[in-house]
């Protein structure tokens, strides 16, 4: 299998905290993807600048080296709104930025945050210190024709099963680290088929920065990159009923984990593609 490093997962923005003037307090988290690694340091919010983050992320950077932490030079950020403030940043100390929300090891770290240590801090805020934005859900897009399989399929794994998946035959991979399951609960997910095309659509879809599968007024839709969703098929209302049902399931069992597989057929044994999502509360 040719599995992929971890990568870095980067979050600077403000948290639910004031300082002693009043003015919020920022902060940098950075994680490796396999939880391997990872850094904090607070900003004030006069300090809140690129030359800030770099040094902070040089930091983060040697003491990884210190330890012996080896880390692709990839850098995943989920926020939009810091995207260039992240990229200025990250240019100059060879880090690749990758706009996506496929940095489930930070969110998951970050939700640990707000719920026990936040609170516990001086200045902690209860709710949000302004009304959260309203989500833009842009229009699914069809897939390309060139990246459709010619058939799919939905399946299902064990969490047991699964945590072998980094000895799999696998081209192009997405693999990330389980949460802790019962070994019998089943992991959902969508298989896509072409006997001639396989690896170019693993390909496109390693580009893609798959994030999660849901079903939204009948539609099977795969979410994606920084905001992009894809329509991947229209489904019948029992189907379409059923199909959320499944992953509401995975939500409150698994974890919100799935899966996307692609193979040439149903009958071969090695993968051109696999990732695993997870569909996690946005933050």
């Amino acid at each position: 299998m040719n599995s992929l490093p971890a990568e870095w997962e980067l979050d600077y923005y403000s948290r639910p905290l004031l300082d002693p003037k009043g003015k919020k307090r920022w902060e940098l988290l950075l994680s490796s993807s396999n939880n391997n690694f990872r850094f904090e340091r607070f900003c004030s919010a006069e300090s809140v600048n690129s030359q800030w983050l770099k040094q902070a992320i040089s930091d983060a950077l040697a003491e990884a080296h210190a330890k012996n932490i080896q880390i692709a030079p990839r850098l995943r950020c989920w926020r939009n709104s810091m995207r260039t403030m992240v990229q200025r940043a990250a240019e100059s100390l060879d880090l690749e930025v990758i706009p996506s929300r496929r940095c489930y090891a930070l969110q998951q770290w970050l939700q640990e945050r707000e719920a026990s240590v936040y609170p516990e801090m001086e200045g902690y805020q209860v709710g949000p210190l302004a009304p959260p934005a309203t989500p833009i859900r842009p229009i699914a897009l069809p897939l390309p024709d060139a990246v459709r399989g010619e058939q799919w399929s939905w399946a299902s794994l064990t969490a047991e099963s699964l945590q072998d998946a980094s000895q799999w035959p696998i081209d192009f991979s997405g693999l990330i680290p389980l949460p802790k399951l019962e070994p019998g609960v089943a992991v959902p997910g969508l298989r896509l088929f072409s006997p001639s095309r396989s690896l170019a659509i693993a390909g496109w879809l390693s580009g893609l920065e798959p994030v999660r599968l849901e079903v939204r007024d009948q539609q099977l839709v795969l979410e994606a990159g920084m905001e992009d969703r894809w329509l991947v098929s229209d489904l019948e209302p029992e189907a379409a009923i059923a199909a959320k049902q499944v992953l509401s399931d995975a939500r409150s069992n698994a974890a919100g984990m799935q899966f996307i597989s692609v193979q040439s057929s149903e009958t071969v044994s090695n993968f051109s593609g696999f990732w695993l999502l997870r569909d996690l509360p946005d933050v």
